[in-house]
């Protein structure tokens, strides 16, 4: 079972005030490509692993949307931690 449990909400500028909306794609993309379990939500996406997966997935993140020609990028993470184990599923069983 994975330790940690990391939720990211990107909000990359945009070169000429377009949508961002392709530049959050890009963002899940890294997140799916990374092969750690994810829940794409409304306003965030939520990853499960080990801490330093998760944050070398959000600089991955990060150097993507610049990639793509985003100007700056701020990020709100919620991070959830025990060694014992953690899950989105334990955490949500109740309400399922």
């Amino acid at each position: 079972m994975a330790s940690t449990l990391l939720s990211i909400q990107v909000i990359p500028k945009t070169p000429n005030g377009e949508n961002s909306y392709p530049y959050v794609d890009h963002a899940i993309e890294v997140i799916q490509q990374s092969g750690l379990k994810y829940q794409v939500n409304p306003l965030d996406t939520t990853m499960e692993g080990e801490l330093e997966e998760l944050l070398e997935v959000v600089r991955k993140m990060h150097e993507v949307l610049v990639e793509a020609g985003s100007p700056s990028i701020i990020s709100q993470i919620k991070i959830a931690h025990s060694p014992t184990g953690l899950s989105m599923d334990t955490l949500t069983e109740k309400y399922r």
